[in-house]
């Protein structure tokens, strides 16, 4: 199992969620934490994968939304 981080600003969440939430559809992402930090509504989530080339794949997605970026990890 893999643990995907995904940062995003507050401007880049109120553009691209819609799409943001598409690609968590897409690869089935289970959420684990979802964060919005008071002072600059900056979003941190965290989602589960089973497979590391959806981990990988999910992690290179949300980073072509900008103002996202991602890094995974095994769980």
């Amino acid at each position: 199992m893999w643990r995907v981080i995904v940062h995003c600003s507050a401007d880049s969440w109120r553009i691209y969620a819609k799409d943001f939430n598409a690609i968590v559809a897409k690869y089935g992402a289970k959420s684990l934490s979802s964060k919005k930090m008071k002072e600059d509504e900056r979003r941190i989530m965290e989602f589960q994968i089973e497979n590391v080339d959806e981990a990988e794949s999910f992690q290179d997605e949300c980073m072509l939304l900008e103002g996202f970026t991602a890094q995974f990890e095994a769980l």
